[in-house]
């Protein structure tokens, strides 16, 4: 279940960055190397340009299905609940944005940070791979270390200098020199604001691993937001029944185990 997931995660996001790559740095627009000019002309109801609008289109359905496929479909994972909410908040960011004719913006966003998704997924590719038994162990254990560095790096720059340096920059304060009263300014920031928290959150999650790399605590290469197997499916796999009153904690243990997958109870 994990292999499919990260391969089609992998796929999907490589080809909408290199959309947004493309947008940015193969044609007229100039946002990313001047993200202030991103209100010089806006108006409301002004005309969102074709590729933009593609891309708005690409990314609103991905993340439309991402919100039932993280709670019904992919693997629970520490942080599903936060994720959820990331991609709701993703979603309403999208959604409006476009409506506002705030599209520039949202180009950069995503622009920022569909890049880190690719390295993730990419590199947990080759975990699984190298955990399967593959007869490129080594290859794929020096590729997931090497997506580690990379990952680790690149979150930083994209999404924790670059995000606030050319995004939040130009809502909080470019948008109001260009448009003194530009419409929905708290809403649409306090979302942006939301999101960089997230990316936070989740940096710490990547500072945590590094520490138990570092001082030898973890061993082998794997995610730190996935539950442990044997902690999730103990009950399954003893075949404890349901009217057994010796072994509770592993019934119930059982109970967060839907196909296979470790759910929590609620969301």
């Amino acid at each position: 279940m994990k292999m499919p997931e990260s391969a089609w995660k992998f796929l999907f996001y490589s080809g909408a960055w290199s959309y947004s790559a493309y947008l940015l740095f193969l044609t007229e627009y100039t946002f990313f190397q001047d993200p202030n000019s991103v209100f010089l002309d806006w108006k409301s109801g002004m005309t969102i340009p074709n590729d933009i609008t593609i891309a708005y289109l690409i990314q609103g359905s991905f993340y439309g299905h991402s919100i039932y496929a993280s709670l019904y479909m992919d693997v629970w994972r520490r942080d599903s609940v936060v994720m959820v909410m990331h991609h709701v908040v993703t979603l309403v960011l999208i959604t409006f944005s476009y409506a506002f004719r705030y599209h520039k913006i949202g180009v950069l966003v995503l622009f920022l940070h569909d890049i880190n998704d690719i390295q993730l997924e990419f590199t947990k590719l080759n975990v699984y791979l190298k955990n399967s038994g593959s007869a490129y162990t080594f290859i794929n254990e020096f590729i997931s270390t090497m997506g580690c560095i990379s990952f680790s790096i690149t979150w930083f720059w994209f999404r924790l200098y670059w995000f606030p340096l050319k995004v939040l920059y130009a809502t909080c304060v470019a948008s109001l020199e260009s448009v003194p009263n530009i419409p929905f300014y708290f809403f649409f920031n306090s979302l942006l604001f939301t999101l960089l928290l997230m990316n936070i959150y989740w940096f710490l999650y990547i500072i945590l691993f590094m520490v138990k790399v570092l001082s030898g605590q973890m061993k082998e290469m794997k995610d730190l937001r996935e539950y442990e197997e044997e902690e999730t499916g103990k009950a399954r796999h003893l075949n404890i029944p349901d009217n057994d009153s010796d072994h509770p904690n592993l019934r119930e243990e059982e109970g967060h185990v839907k196909n296979g997958i470790p759910k929590e109870k609620s969301v």
